[in-house]
């Protein structure tokens, strides 16, 4: 059977009646280029072309050949072009599950990106505090924070980051600001999530050897980054919040980092899926997408 890739390089040089410069457009040594074509010749039983210093020349049965040599060359160029249009106009439907805590920060400002690189893809998210289960609900994707539970997701992690205790300067301007975990007990604590009774913090000192944990009864409790941010920027105390949920907070100095040297545990944000075969176009652009646009929206975050 003849060699394709032979065919298409005979092409070349015949149309640019030279080895050395079809080797050039190739980007290929001169030497490969001529062995594919003397290849070409030996596999066929008959000389193609005829070389001299200054030229080549086709040979009757060269002419022939080159014929076909050119269709197959307009059949090679019009596949490529159907495979980058395939890539380029994604259609489809991308089903994502993510947890409320990153709906609004995160989600939002990704999705919105994502449609604008591919308009031709629906997405529905699927907002949820539960650990949803992807085949049976019918979900492509999904946020997790922390450990893979279930082996037979793949991980593929997109950002990595630990939460920040935090305060607005007001109020650590009227009180005593904590210098050990212990110290917090004495501050009006604000929890996130539904708290029926107490809540715990675990934190680690920058030393690497020590660790606190803080049981305290929240002051204020609240299902809601959004809503948790608005309190502390209000003076009302001190609580948790992760660098993703506007970070433009810290940023411009409106929530400052409390008892910088006690910290909590770094954590991995990745999406997961079902795995790399039969995904979806969707499923399969939108990982590949989410893993270069996050860092970029959220850079320098705090580890």
């Amino acid at each position: 059977m003849t060699d394709l890739n032979s065919l298409l390089i005979f092409a070349k040089v015949v149309e640019a009646n030279s080895f050395s410069e079809a080797a050039r457009r190739l980007g290929l040594p001169v030497s490969t280029v001529s062995r594919r074509v003397a290849e070409l010749e030996d596999g066929l039983g008959v000389r193609l072309l005829e070389r001299s210093t200054r030229c080549l020349r086709l040979t009757e049965l060269g002419h022939e050949v080159y014929e076909h040599a050119q269709r197959t060359t307009e059949i090679s160029e019009a596949v490529n072009d159907i495979v980058s249009n395939q890539q380029t106009d994604v259609t489809g439907v991308l089903r994502l599950s993510t947890p409320p805590s990153i709906s609004d920060s995160m989600i939002a400002p990704l999705i919105g990106a994502f449609q604008a690189s591919y308009p031709n893809v629906r997405v529905h998210i699927f907002v949820t505090e539960r650990y949803v289960d992807l085949i049976s609900e019918g979900i492509d994707v999904a946020f997790r924070l922390g450990e893979l539970k279930d082996s037979n997701l793949v991980a593929r992690k997109v950002l990595t980051y630990r939460h920040q205790l935090v305060a607005s300067p007001d109020y650590l301007e009227q009180i005593e600001p904590p210098q050990c975990p212990q110290d917090l007990l004495e501050h009006k604590l604000f929890a996130f999530g539904n708290h029926q009774g107490t809540s715990s913090w675990e934190l680690f000192h920058v030393n690497g050897n020590d660790k606190q944990v803080v049981t305290f009864q929240p002051y204020v409790s609240i299902n809601e980054f959004f809503g948790l941010s608005a309190l502390l920027i209000s003076g009302g105390g001190i609580g948790v919040l992760p660098p993703i949920v506007q970070p433009e907070l810290v940023r411009e100095g409106r929530l400052v980092e409390v008892m910088r040297d006690w910290r909590f545990r770094t954590l991995n944000l990745s999406i997961v899926y079902l795995g790399n075969r039969h995904m979806s176009r969707p499923l399969r652009v939108f990982k590949e997408f989410a893993t270069e646009i996050l860092p970029v929206l959220f850079p320098n975050l705090p580890v």
